[in-house]
């Protein structure tokens, strides 16, 4: 194996791995910022009141994306083996 392979394997594992979990970071990203704004705009400081909903909603797009996070990560590793050959 060349260095130019191992790059790019090295590359598209790393494409893959921020590819299937950006839609559940960005959902808790969205979800954590807007429980931030209403507690700016109501002064209620409580620390606890961003993790619930956070990971509530994140579990929620989590179990919404697992089909799809499943099908990329087998076609992935299909390609994988199949480079390997």
């Amino acid at each position: 194996m060349e260095f130019g392979e191992a790059l790019d394997l090295g590359r598209n594992a790393f494409y893959m791995a921020m590819s299937t979990s950006a839609p559940i970071l960005l959902i808790g990203l969205i979800v954590g910022l807007s429980i931030s704004v209403f507690q700016s705009v109501t002064q209620l400081q409580e620390q606890t009141l961003t993790f619930v909903p956070k990971i509530a909603a994140m579990v929620v797009a989590a179990s919404f994306f697992i089909p799809w996070i499943a099908k990329r990560m087998v076609s992935y590793t299909q390609d994988l083996f199949s480079f390997v050959q």
